[in-house]
């Protein structure tokens, strides 16, 4: 069915524009929602009026979206977590977490907003993308720290390496008594040998 878009939806198009989609999407969930108007020939006059409102109100979301972006620069995002001894999180940090992190910060992010990719499952420092609109993307900065009982169990751990690796440094190596290797010369000679044979 043919439907003209109400709202600018990622992957079909932009608002005011006339798309293709499958029947049962249109109808149960597009139009239902108020995102999309059935394609008749009334509904194509109307959207053809309110063309200029249209464009008035996609510039304003993008002058929002810039400065928006222009103050997400700046901000960070500290998730602690419960990790294992090498670091690998218990769980993970995924864009609902991050997104109640910039909640707590004042900034109103939809999660479906924070382009992720997969959860974070390891400690360190990430920028993040954030796509506030069809052309502005934020980048915000998050670091998953480990909490204070996985921090102790981390340095203990590096300890006990770091412990075991000079104990092995220390302690004698005994050498094996492998065969001596032998010379290039040796080697075409025996080689030159077998051949004579053959």
């Amino acid at each position: 069915m043919e439907v003209i878009l109400l709202e600018n939806i990622d992957k079909l198009g932009s608002r005011g524009q006339l798309v293709k989609v499958a029947d049962g999407y249109g109808r149960n969930h597009l139009l239902p929602k108020k995102l999309a108007l059935a394609a008749t020939p009334q509904n194509k006059k109307w959207v053809e009026q309110q063309r200029v409102r249209f464009l008035k109100l996609e510039a304003k979301e993008k002058a929002d979206a810039a400065d928006l972006a222009t103050i997400l620069a700046g901000a960070s995002v500290t998730l602690i977590r419960k990790t294992g001894e090498k670091g690998n999180l218990f769980g993970s940090v995924t864009s609902g977490d991050i997104a109640e992190k910039l909640l707590a910060q004042g900034y109103h992010i939809d999660k479906r907003k924070i382009s992720l990719g997969s959860p974070i499952k390891v400690l360190g420092e990430y920028s993040i993308p954030v796509k506030l609109h069809r052309e502005v993307i934020a980048t915000v900065k998050v670091v998953v720290e480990p909490d204070e009982e996985s921090k102790a169990n981390i340095q203990a751990a590096a300890e006990a390496h770091a412990k075991a690796g000079a104990e092995a440094a220390a302690a004698p190596k005994e050498s094996p008594n492998p065969e001596p290797a032998k010379t290039n010369e040796e080697a075409a000679q025996s080689a030159l040998g077998t051949d004579e044979q053959g």
